[in-house]
């Protein structure tokens, strides 16, 4: 198992119309482009954004719409090009040899999707798909089925948990990780919110220190999203940060072992025994 693993968390654009196949086209080039980079920086995974192909407007799918939100339409999707830039995706994690966290929404036959993130192996394998358990109002009302159960996954030894959205809001969920054992948590966030989002670097700095694990936020290159993407060690420090002048771009760093304390951890279990929780 190495002792080092290199990672990478990209902030790209995000758009909101599923309707558009021009927009979804351009969002996975630049995904695909982005991916190239953290390829030749040496890193093993990349990591993007909630909304990465598409973040969803509640307003453009409604079926009352626009005007009023309601019960979202997803037949306006245009679910052929979502799928065939999932596809492209997939292959050049093949091609690359690098794995991708790729947040992308997931169909189901009788149901309203789940909002997710898709594992790709560098094999070009989907090997896991976590659902948006803690979903807004908005969300869970009129777009999407709430999922049910955590996800790990495992890259060269290391084993990372998976946030997606609103799920960053909630210590809970990190808690359940650290019970998991995990080393990092790969955390997936947009907001149509524009600079109010400071507190999530906030929130999920101080949630790397309590659980001494690295997370790797990955979030939108929008102007004025009020958020860079990048790599907190266990500590609660940046070790490495985007740009804050909305480009698109990688963070690259290297997640290293010796900075994860067990022995923090194992207090924390034993703590927790001790008290019955």
């Amino acid at each position: 198992m190495p002792e080092t693993l290199r990672i990478a968390a990209a902030q790209s654009t995000v758009y909101e119309d599923p309707t558009d196949p021009a927009l979804l086209r351009e969002s996975g080039t630049e995904i695909r482009r982005l991916m190239r980079e953290a390829a030749a920086a040496g890193a093993r995974l990349v990591h993007f954004t909630e909304g990465a192909i598409c973040f969803p407007s509640k307003r453009i799918l409604s079926s009352l719409g626009p005007d009023e939100v309601g019960p979202s339409d997803w037949t306006k999707a245009d679910w052929k090009v979502l799928e065939d830039e999932l596809d492209q995706i997939i292959a050049l994690s093949r091609e690359l040899r690098i794995w991708t966290v790729i947040p992308a929404v997931h169909p189901l036959p009788d149901a309203r999707p789940h909002n997710s993130m898709y594992v790709v192996s560098d094999q070009g394998k989907l090997v896991a798909r976590y659902d948006e358990r803690m979903l807004s109002a908005t969300k869970v009302a009129w777009m999407y089925t709430p999922g049910s159960r955590p996800v790990t996954v495992e890259v060269d030894g290391y084993r990372f948990g998976l946030v997606l959205g609103l799920d960053v809001l909630f210590p809970e969920v990190f808690t359940e990780y650290d019970r998991l054992g995990v080393d990092g948590v790969l955390v997936s966030y947009c907001s149509n919110g524009v600079g109010s989002n400071g507190h999530i670097g906030i929130q999920t700095r101080g949630i790397a220190a309590i659980n001494t694990s690295w997370i790797s936020l990955a979030v939108p290159a929008n102007p004025g999203a009020g958020l860079d993407a990048g790599v907190i060690n266990p500590h609660g420090e940046w070790v490495a940060q985007g740009p804050s002048d909305s480009t698109p771009a990688v963070a690259v760093a290297d997640v290293l072992r010796a900075d994860l304390s067990e022995t923090g951890r194992s207090f924390r279990q034993r703590t927790r025994e001790r008290i019955g929780s």
